[in-house]
């Protein structure tokens, strides 16, 4: 039975509102305690150097993460946001203690499995549950300000984790961190964080749109609005994969320290993180094709420009320019999907969604970890600017400039 009350609504849900994007806030943290640190913690701590061998953790997050995404995505209106977000913390909690204790390269793997499976569960939660709250009026910049508080503290861990290796040493003390994250992190969602569901039922009692027929396939294939987005989302996750792994790689080549590194690979989400303030109530009020055509064309571009240089202040602005186009597109993909789905349908299609987008993880990290040991890191970029650059023409081509219900 449906409360009484209920207004759809940023502004009359802004208590939970804000609480949600703490939270998520932490849940970004916990990618960021590993987006500096982990290439040079593989090789010192377990001498890992093959480049696809180190990429291996990516792949194995991408892919946890990815199905985790998809089954959060199917089970929200069954088992409740809340509770999936509540088991994704409690995944999280042993994640810092196993790479702190690793015997082996392989117990990092797994680590990062568990990790992937968390934030599928915890950031899939948030995103689903902030859209609920707000209603169609503000959804884009509801994920704006989501994407905002995820990314932002990717990059802000990312950087004190850099200092702090720098300081004391890659372990343990980095990992620390993730400790204090986890543990606030469950406790805000078990204490404070309220079930949306409700909200569900109050704007599906409205909404005319026609359903999907099969919601995997319209909108990983037929949808042209639905799966434009989501190839532009896989692409724009491998391009980050390969970012990920391969960036502090190259960086170390040019004999920068691990605070360099840091500040480095942190300029990217954090520019990422503060656009997305903007960008995401940009998306409601102007083209969202427009929005991830130039994204993309941007990204493309800003990683096609890495193997030129060596000079730290262009590769700081290559970082910047990186970081804008993925705030141009990132609230926008969910905004879109939000737009073209029904209100009932609408956790399952941005789990399909988030499935392929963050199984782009796994396909940057393997792709680049292979061309980079056959042929070169350098070729390795230039293949991933490339793919980018063919999203970019796909979102132009293939999607409609209006969207369909």
């Amino acid at each position: 039975m449906m409360k009484k009350g209920i207004q759809l609504g940023l502004k009359e849900n802004w208590e939970q509102f804000v609480l949600l994007i703490i939270v998520n806030a932490f849940v970004g943290g916990m990618v960021g305690m590993e987006r500096t640190i982990i290439p040079e913690f593989a090789e010192h701590s377990f001498g890992v150097a093959s480049k696809s061998a180190l990429l291996s953790f990516i792949t194995a997050f991408g892919i946890s993460k990815a199905i985790a995404n998809y089954y959060t995505g199917r089970l929200a209106n069954r088992f409740g946001r809340k509770n999936l977000l509540i088991l994704g913390w409690f995944i999280a909690l042993p994640i810092p203690f196993m790479l702190i204790y690793a015997p082996s390269w392989n117990f990092v793997i797994f680590a990062n499995v568990l990790l992937g499976i968390s934030q599928g569960l915890t950031w899939s939660s948030t995103v689903v549950m902030k859209i609920d709250l707000v209603g169609e009026k503000d959804r884009g910049l509801a994920m704006g300000l989501n994407e905002f508080a995820g990314y932002f503290a990717v990059g802000v861990v990312a950087f004190l984790t850099g200092y702090v290796a720098n300081t004391y040493g890659i372990t343990p003390y980095p990992f620390f961190i993730g400790i204090g994250l986890a543990i606030t992190g469950l406790l805000l969602s078990i204490i404070w964080v309220k079930d949306t569901q409700a909200f569900v039922s109050k704007e599906g009692s409205s909404h005319q749109g026609a359903p999907l027929d099969n919601i995997f396939l319209e909108t990983t294939f037929k949808n042209k609005t639905l799966s434009s987005v989501t190839q532009a989302g896989l692409v724009n996750n491998l391009n980050d994969g390969m970012i990920w792994g391969l960036l502090p790689i190259i960086l170390l080549s040019f004999n920068y320290n691990a605070e360099n590194i840091g500040i480095i690979t942190a300029i990217y989400p954090t520019v990422w993180g503060i656009g997305q303030l903007f960008t995401g109530k940009m998306s409601d009020h102007y083209s969202k094709k427009a929005m991830l055509f130039w994204g993309m064309l941007l990204q493309a571009i800003a990683i096609l420009f890495i193997p030129f240089t060596k000079d730290f202040y262009i590769l700081a602005s290559i970082s910047a320019t990186l970081g804008l186009g993925t705030a141009l597109v990132y609230p926008t993909f969910l905004a879109t999907i939000a737009q073209a789905t029904t209100p009932i349908q609408r956790a399952e299609s941005i789990g399909t969604f988030r499935l392929w987008r963050d199984l782009g993880y796994a396909f940057g990290a393997v792709i680049s970890g292979v061309v980079a040991d056959i042929f070169g890191i350098e070729y390795a970029i230039a293949l991933i600017g490339i793919l980018t650059l063919i999203s970019a023409l796909i979102i132009q081509l293939r999607m409609p400039k209006e969207i369909k219900f």
